[in-house]
């Protein structure tokens, strides 16, 4: 008695017509491929590291910041002073007086600032903006808590603005 049943011999040989279908052709495996190496990019790219990134866009406003400072410190003629505090940073002097500005990432810190010694200020990590048009050459170095490898520095000569300059070239203009 004959079995049409699946996997059956003589059902397979009964019907010369119907095609086996056994396994995926080349194509389809292709395009699965293709399917996974173009997803698994796009989650390379969405886990990729941003320290270096948040580091300079933060180095990049800090500059903004600073220049938006010394601009006004000029315009009103009183000095304005940047000050480093925990999870970001102050402007005294400013008009109307600015709250604490928080870094944009939680990880960036303020590991040194590079200027001749102010009077009164201590070791408090500072900057004075003005009001004269040219400023003594002033630096900040701002680094990743989490990787203190990644380093930025804004910098000034004192005529220029203030801008972000690699923290190597730097630190080599700035010894004696």
């Amino acid at each position: 008695m004959p079995i049409l049943a699946a996997g059956s011999p003589e059902g397979r040989s009964r019907c010369p017509g119907a095609q086996r279908s056994l396994g995926f052709t080349l194509l389809e495996l292709l395009v699965v491929v293709a399917i996974i190496a173009i997803a698994s990019a796009g989650v390379a790219l969405t886990l990729r590291d941003n320290t270096a990134s948040n580091l300079e866009r933060d180095a990049q406003r800090l500059a903004a910041m600073l220049e938006s400072g010394r601009a006004q410190s000029r315009m009103l003629g009183v000095p304005i002073v940047w000050q480093a505090v925990p999870g970001g940073f102050v402007l005294e002097g400013m008009s109307p007086p600015l709250p604490k500005q928080s870094w944009l990432s939680t990880d960036t810190t303020v590991t040194a600032v590079l200027h001749p010694a102010l009077p009164g200020m201590g070791n408090a990590p500072t900057l004075t903006l003005g009001p004269e048009p040219l400023l003594q050459p002033q630096a900040l170095v701002l680094a990743s808590r989490s990787q203190p490898t990644v380093r930025l520095q804004v910098a000034t000569d004192g005529l220029r603005p203030f801008a972000l300059v690699p923290a190597e070239a730097a630190a080599g203009a700035s010894s004696p």
